[in-house]
């Protein structure tokens, strides 16, 4: 690949393009000021105004959070993987059907596996603007959030109206359902009962990882985060390696599906045959299938970064392996 190929599968920190209107609680105080970014493939997003950096299809997402402090994202819940590592900012997790069953505080670097199938949430409790980098599992994010029913009751009351087709339709703006598209309905009680209500001590065990212990664990080869046999283990559709300056190799190797480099610190050096380029805490490279490549640090100082890249396991719930 030229260098300009491969560029134009480089999306730079500085070159992402937010949304301010991607779900249904973009009105709702509190969580009107958060923006929402679609890196690699369609992402969740129930806004047509949210832009697609890549299409191409890798068997996950790559999504991005940003918000201001005190910034929260509502309450929602997923049939797939959602992973999120905090790239700036100091970030507040929590879970259960009204956000108070357990929680976690996350710094920069930490990742977290949230089990599918709670309801869960998040907030910039730092002081400054706050990124949180995103996996989701599945090509399709699969089909879509499951919203907590006072999200959508609370959204109602600030013209946001959510349609069965997963879109959103602003009344203030003198939008209405299409004709034939009703409402999405909220859960019902008895709906709710599917949706588990784990404290602290069942989630942050096997679902965080924290970003000094990952460093300590990557120092002589990369370290598994998630996957099967990773500190996480997972199985949902796709494995997160950790690579730190004393495991990376300039060794050139290949995956047979594509594959995603995301630093976390420093920056690093991407080589294959026909070019090169330098990636930046933020900046996410897509690096096509069978695609030869070495990715080492380009500095002196500290160097952290995520690989992500697609297994043959289906998405869908966390797996109890």
């Amino acid at each position: 690949m030229t260098p300009q190929e491969m560029e134009n599968r480089i999306v730079r920190y500085g070159d992402l393009r937010p949304c301010k209107t991607a779900f249904i609680d973009a009105h709702t105080p509190g969580s009107d000021q958060k923006e929402n970014f679609t890196i690699i493939g369609g992402g969740v997003s129930e806004s047509a105004d949210q832009h697609v950096h890549i299409a191409i299809p890798h068997g996950f997402n790559i999504g991005a959070a940003g918000q201001p402090p005190k910034c929260r994202n509502s309450l929602h819940s997923h049939r797939t993987a959602e992973v999120f590592f905090v790239l700036k900012g100091r970030w507040r997790f929590f879970w259960g059907r009204w956000g108070d069953a357990g929680e976690v505080t996350l710094e920069e670097g930490d990742i977290i596996n949230i089990p599918t199938g709670i309801f869960r949430g998040f907030e910039n409790i730092g002081t400054d603007y706050g990124m949180i980098m995103a996996i989701l599992g599945g090509d399709d994010a699969g089909g879509g959030v499951i919203w907590a029913p006072q999200v959508i009751e609370d959204a109602a009351g600030h013209g946001l109206v959510l349609g069965q087709n997963g879109k959103l339709y602003d009344t203030k703006k003198g939008m209405a359902l299409p004709q034939g598209v009703g409402p999405m309905p909220v859960l019902t009680d008895q709906e709710l009962t599917a949706f588990p209500e784990p404290n602290t001590a069942q989630v942050v065990p096997g679902y965080v990882a924290r970003h000094l212990d990952l460093i300590a664990l990557a120092d002589r080869k990369p370290a598994k985060v998630i996957g099967e046999n990773g500190i996480l283990r997972d199985k949902p559709g796709f494995e997160v390696d950790f690579i730190t300056r004393s495991s990376a190799t300039d060794a050139m190797h290949s995956h047979d599906k594509p594959s995603v480099l995301m630093p976390m610190r420093g920056h690093w050096h991407v080589k294959w045959e026909g070019g090169a380029a330098t990636l930046a805490p933020g900046d996410t490279m897509s690096v096509p299938a069978n695609l030869a490549h070495s990715a080492v640090p380009s500095m002196t100082g500290e160097a952290t970064l995520y690989h992500v890249v697609a297994t043959e396991d289906p998405a869908g719930l966390t797996w109890q392996g």
